[in-house]
C-alpha cells in the first residue's frame, strides 16, 4: 500500500515516519513538495503518485495568529482538505485527517462525544471544522476524521520543550490552571493512525488523546517533576497557578476540551495510556 503523509516536518508527520510499517510505501511531503492550497498542484501530485491512503497531518495551527490570518488559516485547514479529498475521490484513495478539540466551545463539563455539536470559538477551530465538513461531504465512505489535542513530541516546538527551557531560564513561572484538557504524545497518535490505516472498513469521526485529565498547570508541574527526576532540569523553581484572565490571548480558548476516546479504542484495539506515563516516555527520549 502506498501512503502519502502531508505536514512533513511537523510533530505528527515526524512520528508517523518513524513508526511507518515496512510493508507500506511511504511518501512524506511538506509545503515545499506539495502546497495543498493549490488545487492544480494537488490534483497533479495525487494523479501522478496514486496513493492508496493519504494521512493529512498538514494544518495551520498558529491559534492566535489565525485571528489575524484568517484567510490563510481557511486556505490550509478548509481548502487544502477539500482539494485533497477531491483528488483522492478521483483515484478511489482513502484519507485519514487530523482535526482538533477546538471545534468545541468548551462549555461542557463531561468529555465530548464524537457526535457532540461543534461550536468553535476561534478562527483556528472554525477553519478546522470547515475542513472536516468538506471532507465529510466529498469522501464520507472513505475517510476518517480524528480529533486530538495538546500534541507534543521530541520533534518540533511544543509545550513540553518550552517548559523545560523556561524552567532553566526563569526564576518562576505562572501557568494557567482553569483550562482543562488532555495532553497527547504524537507517537501514541501515530500508533493509532497506523492501526487504522490497515482497517479500510473504518470510517467516520473519532477522538484520540492520552488518558486522563489535566490543566496546563498540572501538565507543567508534571514536566518539572519528571525533568528533575530524569536530569533534564537541575533545580526546581516555583510553578504558580494563574487564571486564564491573567494571560489574555488574541484567540479565545475552550476552558474544557476533554474528548471521549472510547470508540477509537474499540475500532483500533489500542487502549489509551495515561498522559503522565506518556510524558515520561517522551522525556526519556530527550535524555
Amino acid at each position: 500500500m502506498k501512503v502519502l503523509i502531508t505536514g512533513k516536518g511537523g510533530q505528527l508527520a515526524w512520528e508517523l515516519e518513524q513508526l511507518a510499517p515496512e510493508v507500506y510505501d511511504v511518501i512524506s511531503v511538506g509545503k515545499e513538495e506539495l502546497d495543498i492550497t493549490n488545487e492544480t498542484l494537488v490534483n497533479a501530485f495525487i494523479a501522478e503518485h496514486k496513493p492508496d491512503l493519504v494521512i493529512n497531518a498538514a494544518a495551520y495551527t498558529a491559534v492566535d495568529q489565525a485571528e489575524k490570518d484568517s484567510e490563510i488559516a481557511y486556505k490550509v485547514n478548509e481548502l487544502g482538505v477539500k482539494y485533497l479529498a477531491q483528488a483522492c475521490k478521483k483515484i478511489n484513495a482513502r484519507i485519514l485527517h487530523i482535526s482538533t478539540d477546538f471545534v468545541f466551545d468548551g462549555e461542557s463539563t463531561r468529555p465530548y462525544q464524537t457526535d457532540a455539536k461543534p461550536n468553535p470559538i476561534n478562527i483556528y477551530g472554525a477553519s478546522k471544522l470547515a475542513g472536516d465538513i468538506a471532507l465529510n461531504e466529498i469522501l464520507p465512505e472513505a475517510s476518517v476524521i480524528v480529533r486530538t489535542a495538546w500534541v507534543y513530541s521530541v520533534n518540533g516546538n511544543n509545550f513540553v520543550k518550552s517548559m523545560l527551557r523556561l524552567m532553566q531560564e526563569k526564576p518562576q513561572l505562572g501557568i494557567i490552571y482553569d483550562q482543562i484538557g488532555t495532553p497527547t504524545w504524537a507517537k501514541g497518535l501515530a500508533q493509532w493512525l497506523w492501526l487504522i490505516a490497515d482497517k479500510p472498513e473504518v470510517t467516520g469521526t473519532y477522538h484520540w488523546t492520552d488518558a486522563g485529565v489535566a490543566s496546563w498547570y498540572d501538565f507543567a508541574v508534571a514536566i518539572q517533576e519528571l525533568g528533575l527526576e530524569k536530569g533534564l532540569l537541575t533545580e526546581a523553581i516555583p510553578v504558580l497557578p494563574i487564571p486564564g484572565t491573567a494571560y489574555p490571548t488574541p484567540a479565545k480558548r475552550p476552558v474544557f476540551s476533554v474528548i471521549d476516546k472510547a470508540s477509537a479504542e474499540v475500532v483500533s484495539g489500542l487502549n489509551t495510556v495515561h498522559w503522565r506515563k506518556q510524558l515520561s516516555s517522551m522525556m526519556d527520549e530527550l535524555v
